[in-house]
């Protein structure tokens, strides 16, 4: 079946600075879950000027314990939920001319049960050049888990849904500080 998770948030600050925060959001003691965030490679089009960027995030196992210490035969599909660390990759294309950055993002670890994917864009606000857009769309779908694919499906929605919201107090908290109040209309 899958999950899917939409967001449309707008920022009141230069799309320069959304960006800057965006990038050194993680780690952040305000989301203990994320370990660290390492750059992998990085280089930029000199006829285009656009930053690529991989990075490579990881980040605490947030699955329930309770689902992951059964190991008898009847939960062996569960085995593989016992790493302690999951691995995310997010490529990123920064395009400083046309004032957007897209970024795609999925998931390293558990990819022959589960597929997460996001897709996320910065941009100039068409409602305020000083403003900026975010928007994303994420889906995860989980297989091979037998009847614990709708459970861990429901715990994922919930956890991205509050993940989201975290994650967008982080960089307004982060805005704020590097940068004071949001700017008016």
């Amino acid at each position: 079946m899958g999950v899917t998770v939409d967001v449309h948030e707008g920022f009141k600050y230069p799309f320069e600075q959304v960006v800057a925060s965006f990038l050194r959001k993680y780690p952040n003691p305000m989301d203990k879950n994320v370990i660290s965030v390492k750059i992998v490679e990085e280089r930029k089009d000199v006829s285009t000027g656009i930053i690529y960027r991989k990075r490579i995030a990881v980040c605490q196992n947030v699955v329930p314990e309770i689902l992951r210490k059964h190991s008898d035969d009847c939960w062996k599909e569960v085995n593989i939920l016992k790493v302690p660390n999951i691995q995310l990759e997010e490529e990123s294309w920064f395009n400083p001319q046309e004032r957007n950055m897209a970024i795609r993002s999925h998931c390293l670890t558990w990819t022959q049960y589960a597929s997460m994917k996001e897709e996320s864009v910065f941009r100039e606000s068409t409602e305020n050049p000083n403003w900026t857009e975010f928007i994303q769309k994420g889906r995860i779908s989980i297989t091979g888990a037998g009847f614990l694919n709708c459970v861990l499906e429901s715990f994922a929605r919930s956890f991205l849904r509050q993940g989201v919201q975290k994650g967008i107090r982080i960089m307004e908290m982060l805005l704020k500080e590097q940068c004071g109040a949001p700017l008016a209309e």
